[in-house]
């Protein structure tokens, strides 16, 4: 067996077979060095969703806030509206709700007369009671004239249907319409749908022109006071709880205590004195005087000729005309379209309106249920409490039976 000996490079590389010597190695190539591109921030996810979304609410709770504050805002003036409505009505005139009683209901304000009825009893104000029928209140009306400004109607129509009332309530009303003439430079019609006595003679004679319905009675230029009762030879009173009477059986009179010249006054158990009666005529003498010289210079009638001719009668439509205690006689369609022509306007495009009562709302709010200036007919059963029917006797612009209105 030959062996192989092994086989070992010298160190000098002799006898090294030439597989055996080492190979060149190629150097290593060094990769190129990264380039940085700056590149702009990227947001997290998270950070992200979250700017989106506060974003989004923000911006709705902006759209929100805005529509909250408009919405606040019309709420406030509805309800200021209100208020100042139910304040109005409650404490003077509301002048705002109208209703059209002929006419174009589209009319402007410019081209409205504003109707002002007077009815029932003429009082001075809701101070002096209710009557059992309905009633205006003279002062009340007074108020509500005097707070119309030239912008707020074309002109007034007093619509007169009264048997009159106190002087105080019709005189009220009288200075009224004639302060608004002077203050607007606007004209007032009166239409009578009825009768318009006494009181209502006394608050529509200053009117630029009267007009009377067919049938209609107007005048009663007269003052009125009373009653004073007298019971004569009387023995004694009786009666009950429910009903009060004087009879002539028994002995019982009754007697006053007083003192001062007159305090007596009214004891129906005695005849009023001379000096009394004068003292009485002279005041209503007065009052007289005074409703008759509105008349003669409010409708050109001589005084003479009221005291003397006129009286204190009523008279229909043609009689008043010839008397000149009314202008004209008209039904209540040519009676309007008059009116409103006499205030120059279009009668194709006017009309005459009134006010109305509180809406429910109002009254809920605390607004009253009646108009302002007007009292409604007293519910059945009511006990009247009027100044006119109750308490002593006063002078009165009155024409006819107060039974009529308290009962």
């Amino acid at each position: 067996m030959t062996s192989t000996p092994d086989q070992h490079p010298s160190p000098t590389g002799e006898g090294s077979p030439a597989s055996a010597l080492p190979q060149a190695q190629p150097m290593p190539m060094m990769a190129p060095a990264p380039v940085f591109v700056p590149q702009p921030p990227r947001e997290r996810s998270f950070r992200r969703g979250f700017g989106l979304g506060a974003g989004a609410s923000l911006g709705a709770g902006g759209v929100l806030l805005i529509l909250g504050i408009v919405g606040s805002l019309i709420t406030a003036l509805i309800y200021g509206s209100v208020l100042a409505s139910v304040a109005s009505n409650a404490n003077g005139p509301r002048i705002s709700g109208l209703e059209t009683i002929w006419g174009s209901p589209t009319a402007t304000t410019a081209q409205t007369v504003l109707a002002i009825p007077v009815e029932g009893a003429i009082e001075g104000d809701s101070g002096d009671g209710l009557t059992l029928t309905s009633s205006t209140y003279g002062y009340e009306l007074a108020r509500t004239l005097d707070e119309l400004k030239a912008a707020d109607a074309a002109g007034l129509v007093l619509l007169m249907n009264t048997p009159g009332g106190s002087v105080n309530g019709a005189r009220a009303i009288a200075d009224a319409v004639e302060r608004y003439q002077s203050r607007t430079g606007k004209k007032v019609v009166a239409y009578v749908r009825g009768l318009s006595a006494s009181g209502g003679m006394y608050a529509m004679a200053g009117a630029d022109k009267i007009i009377a319905d067919y049938g209609s009675l107007v005048g009663s230029i007269g003052i009125i006071m009373g009653p004073f009762s007298r019971y004569k030879d009387v023995v004694s009173t009786s009666g009950t709880i429910l009903e009060s009477g004087v009879t002539t059986t028994g002995g019982i009179t009754e007697e006053y205590l007083t003192q001062g010249t007159g305090k007596d006054f009214g004891d129906p158990f005695r005849d009023m004195t001379a000096q009394e009666r004068k003292v009485l005529m002279d005041g209503l003498a007065n009052e007289y005087d005074g409703f008759v010289d509105w008349v003669s210079t409010h409708r050109g009638i001589p005084a003479s000729t009221i005291k003397d001719d006129l009286g204190a009668f009523i008279y229909d439509g043609k009689t008043a005309i010839a008397k000149k205690l009314i202008d004209a006689q008209m039904g209540p369609d040519e009676a309007f379209r008059d009116a409103v022509q006499l205030m120059g306007l279009d009668a194709a495009t006017a009309r005459v309106a009134r006010r109305t009562a509180p809406s429910a709302l109002e009254q809920l709010l605390g607004a009253s249920s009646r108009i302002y200036g007007y009292q409604a007919a007293a519910p059945s059963g009511t006990k009247a409490t009027s100044a006119m029917c109750t308490g002593a006797p006063r002078p009165l612009a009155w024409h006819g039976p107060m039974s009529t209105i308290c009962g």
